[in-house]
């Protein structure tokens, strides 16, 4: 995995510390932990009101902790639908014979179609990120050519591989989520534009 990538994962929060040169792409992701959810540069401010209002007596007199308690509560495990996106490492191999997934999408897909679309010699994959939005799986080829940086492709529950897009690079793709301080000052501007508060 490259250097920007696994830069990029320390700084989203990720302990990378069981990464290592001679694993697998698949290993090396599945060696990775999160103890919180991920917010991408879209995300839409789902809760902040509620939170606003819970906390509004903080937010008056006290906005470092205000805001403390904003991170403590959207970057932990919580059971809130907030728009957030979830680490993931399952792998997903519906067209390698035995295994668990094998012909899970038969008459819905045949392998030659998705080979149109994905690059690798085998059509054998891992699931990343998971999301409440559209599409809400993204996934990587586990024989990707590329295994220091793969392409991440998409596809939704409602067309699952029927429909595949190419995201770009992982490399690129992880820029689309914040960090807990560019998810404060998304918050800050939010706020202070509806409140008319600093």
């Amino acid at each position: 995995m490259k250097a920007n990538i696994l830069q990029k994962l320390t700084v989203l929060g990720a302990n990378t510390d069981h990464v290592n040169k001679e694993k697998t792409f698949a290993e090396n992701w599945k060696s990775i932990t999160f103890n919180h959810y991920l917010y991408d540069k879209e995300w839409d401010v789902y809760g902040i009101d509620q939170f606003y209002e819970s906390n509004r007596h903080l937010y008056a007199n006290n906005k470092e902790d205000f805001y403390q308690n904003l991170l403590d509560h959207y970057f932990s495990e919580h059971e809130n639908a907030y728009g957030q996106d979830f680490y993931k490492n399952w792998l997903f191999t519906p067209f390698k014979k035995n295994s668990e997934d094998f012909g899970e999408l038969d008459g819905l897909v045949d392998e030659t179609e998705v080979r149109e679309i994905v690059q690798g010699s085998e059509m054998d994959f891992i699931c990343i990120i998971y999301s409440y939005g559209y599409p809400d799986h993204y996934f990587v080829c586990l024989t990707d050519p590329d295994q220091e940086n793969p392409t991440v492709y998409s596809t939704d529950h409602e067309v699952f591989f029927q429909e595949i897009e190419n995201e770009g690079t992982l490399e690129k793709f992880l820029e689309r989520y914040m960090t807990k301080e560019e998810f404060v000052e998304v918050v800050k501007e939010y706020l202070e534009r509806k409140f008319g508060q600093n």
